[in-house]
């Protein structure tokens, strides 16, 4: 794409976002139409169809030769080497529940790298872009991500995918070694918020356990663009969608589903709890 294509894609992602959170926002703390999507409990309401629907269509009015994969619609568009990701209600656990936790996470790739990325917060109303190589942006501030403190005083925020049993021990040993070294891990729900939340500083540390999808991709490059330094389990980079197996100590994990990110000055030590975790499971 040429620099017009690509201001454009980003208009059509901040003002698509912005559209979605703001028909969230009206229906938030009504009544809906609540499914479960599977037997984990995992909820979609007509407000996210509907967010999804608004999305996907102003994206390809605009790019119909792109692909795009959404979380509610599933695959469209083209075969292409440009593909949108697209979380259209971030959150809907919480949504449902009345908690004000809940966003949109819009990304576009070439050829499996994130190269624009928009999340917006519905109920704060806030939008953060981040392009490679352009920095992360929340309006006309930038974002950069700095230490404050020791990490083992530090607040970090749990994620983990919807396929994380309660009796995964690895799971369990791992946040259970976080909670104990340090002073907060918290679990949000709510991933492009929290990705949101480390961009800015708020946090200062994510760990990623067996979690990938529409609401990753946009938030990651986002930590990533405000200077956050983001690895695997066994601290190779990530920057291609997917990714391969890596051993930690015989623990095998899917590079790309689980990660540890963290301002560069905290980024080993959070990287060594994981690993010290892995490693008691593994014998």
């Amino acid at each position: 794409m040429n620099r017009n294509e690509w201001t454009l894609a980003r208009e059509v992602a901040v003002g698509a976002a912005v559209k979605a959170g703001e028909l969230a926002k009206k229906r938030f703390g009504g009544q809906f139409i609540l499914e479960h999507k599977d037997e984990r409990g995992d909820l979609v309401t007509e407000v996210d169809v509907q967010a999804d629907r608004l999305i996907v269509d102003d994206i390809l009015s605009v790019f119909p030769t792109h692909r795009i994969y959404s979380e509610e619609a599933g695959e469209g568009g083209s075969a292409s080497d440009w593909v949108w990701h697209v979380d259209p209600l971030d959150g809907t656990n919480n949504f449902a529940l009345g908690i004000p936790l809940y966003g949109v996470s819009i990304s576009l790739s070439y050829q499996g790298r994130i190269v624009l990325g928009v999340v917006h917060d519905s109920a704060m109303e806030l939008t953060y872009v981040a392009v490679q190589d352009e920095g992360a942006w929340q309006g006309d501030r930038r974002l950069l991500a700095r230490p404050s403190g020791a990490l083992t005083k530090s607040t970090v925020s749990w994620i983990q995918g919807h396929a994380v049993t309660k009796d995964d021990q690895r799971a369990l040993a791992l946040r259970h070694h976080l909670e104990y070294s340090l002073k907060r891990v918290m679990r949000l729900w709510a991933p492009s918020i929290v990705w949101a939340m480390l961009a800015r500083g708020d946090l200062h540390g994510v760990v990623l356990y067996n979690s990938e999808g529409e609401d990753l991709y946009a938030g990651l490059l986002l930590a990533q663009e405000a200077g956050v330094k983001v690895t695997d389990f066994a601290g190779n980079p990530v920057a291609l969608l997917g990714g391969t197996a890596v051993v930690v100590e015989e623990a095998v994990t899917d590079g790309a589903n689980y990660l540890v990110a963290a301002v560069p000055a905290y980024h080993a030590e959070l990287l060594q709890l994981v690993q010290e975790a892995l490693m008691k499971t593994a014998k």
